[in-house]
């Protein structure tokens, strides 16, 4: 073994293709580029562009809005909440609100307030203010002998964006 003998696997590093180094190199003249013309210049792209043709951005339909009036609930549902209320990070006895469920580190945010879903069983008698809740949620809620308080919702301030 001697130093001179040392070398890279064959096909392991291959040269750069350079282009518009004469006929004999395949990619001469032109430089694979065609003939004339915008598409032939560096920095130009037709995009979406179809021959004349109508485009198919173009074809197409619009549809749909954004409402910038919606509200964005941060979404609870009842098996989180006895989840909480079983590992003590919720007072059964407290109101349950979005201040203590943050708190309490079962929401992360409120943002425009909370909302009660019906997935799972609660157990616990709970006094509950969100912003809506679903009638299965405060079906159950009901149930196991509590209440739910749905408060209005949160008005946004003027030229806050949605």
């Amino acid at each position: 073994m001697k130093l001179s003998d040392i070398a890279d696997n064959a096909g392991s590093r291959k040269k750069r293709m350079r282009v518009g180094r004469g006929i004999g190199s395949g990619k001469g003249k032109t430089s694979g580029r065609g003939g004339k013309g915008q598409t032939a210049r560096s920095g130009v792209r037709i995009k979406g562009f179809e021959g004349g043709q109508m485009p198919m951005h173009r074809r197409l339909p619009k549809r749909g809005f954004n409402n910038i009036f919606r509200l964005e609930f941060a979404e609870i549902n009842l098996d989180r909440l006895q989840d909480a209320i079983d590992n003590k990070l919720i007072d059964a006895g407290a109101t349950v609100n979005a201040e203590s469920l943050v708190k309490a580190g079962v929401l992360r945010r409120t943002k425009d307030g909370v909302r009660l879903l019906g997935r799972g069983e609660i157990k616990a008698k709970l006094t509950i203010e969100v912003h809506g809740a679903s009638k299965s949620a405060v079906a159950a809620v009901e149930k196991a002998g509590g209440t739910v308080k749905i408060l209005a919702p949160v008005k946004k301030e003027e030229g806050e964006a949605a």
